[in-house]
């Protein structure tokens, strides 16, 4: 059987045609033209194909690892990989022919991906994300494939399974969304996301990260499913969900580049574009038709640009529109289960000296406190800044989370204007105001005395105007 796939590299014979000597892309060409006139030669190759993979998948089944085996052979590799996206792309020509072949390639993929050679198993992901696009085979049914491969130690091939789940997902909701198709495959990833296994679950996340923040799939049920991996067993997956809901654009993800970016993120990071009069007179009065009609189209794409990064702006200032936090169905559950998680953290505040005099001097709290979190910030002050922000979005009720802060509000106290921030955004004029009396009677005795520093004066009274405003009474 080796044999008959490695000599299979030889040119083919078209039939009919004894001294036409073709390979397999100017084979491919001309079937797709001519589909019934290179039937023999489909059946060759599609024997060939075969062979090999029986080849492989009984050296799966043994468990043979020899280097003299078929796996290690790039020969036959090469050959099998050539012969899989061959087929692959005269799939749509041949559908009675090559009926089983999508299903088998699928299939030899999932059960022998980790044993396969990199490039096989590439070549092999490719052929089948041909077949998806070409809807010869349905994403959900490669859905959990495309996952698997992501958590293979293979850079090239999580990035392209990444990039073809999301591709795929948003080109099926761009003109419409088939709401019972979305269902199907949310719970494919929420199920991979509630498993222990750390991988499958980091992935999956990420995915619905992305998706989220792409506006594809920006309903509740994905937006609680993101939250609720806040009590994952997995402490590496809790915290990638913090990141996420503390408004970071995206999770830490080292498998995307510039490339899978959209325009319009693309439009974000271009420079602002500035339209004078001058420019608009040119484009209209002066130079040629030509000239003229060049400047034209350029005035329009600049305009265009300058209208999308308004718009993108203006999205961009209501944090709250964006964050998973907002769309929550039992945000008090959350938050109670969250501060419960908090007070068993093992993480600790760190006491460290008082922070620089240009931190402070700078720090001024805001209406909404600021979304960002330092690096040296703690497990612990991730999850209270959630829980402050669910707090402050929702309106909630949570007493115990106010003598909670307290214990910790010292000026020496490391990442303090974060603490505080914590602090105000916690606060509405909803919560009693005998709840929040100690923590602010400690702001004020720690702060706001004749022996404190003028950088931490500051500091207090700017926290307290933000109390006062937040709570009246």
């Amino acid at each position: 059987m080796v044999s008959m796939v490695s000599g299979s590299a030889e040119p083919l014979s078209a039939s009919g045609r004894s001294s036409e000597k073709l390979s397999l892309p100017s084979l491919q060409s001309k079937m797709k033209t001519d589909p019934e006139g290179y039937e023999t030669e489909l059946h060759l190759i599609r024997n060939q194909f075969y062979s090999a993979l029986e080849l492989f998948q009984q050296q799966a089944a043994l468990n043979f690892s020899s280097i003299s085996g078929v796996g290690a052979d790039p020969t036959v590799s090469k050959d099998l990989s050539d012969r899989a996206m061959f087929l692959a792309h005269v799939t749509p020509f041949y559908p009675k022919q090559l009926a089983e072949f999508p299903s088998d390639l699928a299939a030899f993929l999932k059960s022998s991906a980790r044993t396969l050679p990199s490039g096989l198993r590439f070549h092999a992901t490719q052929a089948v994300i041909l077949l998806v696009n070409r809807k010869i085979i349905d994403i959900k049914d490669t859905l959990s494939l495309f996952m698997e491969l992501q958590t293979l130690d293979d850079r090239n091939l999580r990035k392209l399974a990444f990039s073809h789940v999301v591709h795929s997902i948003r080109r099926m909701n761009k003109n419409h969304k088939n709401e019972a198709k979305n269902r199907s495959l949310q719970n494919i990833l929420f199920g991979l996301l509630q498993q222990d296994d750390e991988a499958k679950a980091k992935r999956s996340l990420i995915t619905l990260c992305e998706l989220h923040r792409r506006k594809v799939w920006f309903d509740e049920r994905t937006a609680n499913a993101i939250c609720m991996a806040c009590f994952h067993s997995s402490s590496r997956i809790m915290i990638a969900v913090l990141s996420f809901l503390l408004d970071y654009e995206k999770i830490e993800n080292d498998d995307e580049d510039s490339d899978d970016l959209s325009s319009e993120d693309e439009m974000t990071q271009n420079p602002h574009v500035v339209i004078s009069k001058e420019t608009v007179y040119k484009a209209h009065h002066k130079g040629t038709a030509a000239s003229k009609k060049k400047k034209k189209a350029k005035l329009q794409r600049a305009i265009r640009s300058m209208k999308r990064q308004q718009r993108l702006s203006s999205e961009s200032s209501n944090c709250s529109y964006y964050s998973p936090l907002y769309h929550l169905k039992d945000a008090q559950g959350f938050v109670e289960k969250l501060f419960s998680r908090l007070q068993t953290c093992n993480e600790r505040f760190e006491v460290n000296a008082f922070p620089d005099v240009s931190n402070l001097e700078d720090f001024t709290l805001p209406r909404v406190a600021d979304s960002t979190f330092c690096s040296n910030d703690t497990v612990k002050m991730m999850m209270l800044k959630v829980i402050a922000r669910t707090v402050g979005l929702h309106r909630l009720i949570l007493l115990n989370f106010y003598p909670f802060l307290q214990r910790y509000v010292q000026p020496h106290q490391k990442d303090i204007t974060n603490l505080l921030a914590a602090a105000v955004q916690a606060c509405h004029d909803m919560v009693p105001p005998d709840a929040v009396e100690p923590l602010f009677k400690q702001i004020v005795n720690q702060f706001v005395h004749d022996r404190s520093r003028p950088e931490a004066i500051a500091v207090g009274l700017n926290v307290i105007r933000e109390i006062c405003l937040r709570m009246p009474l």
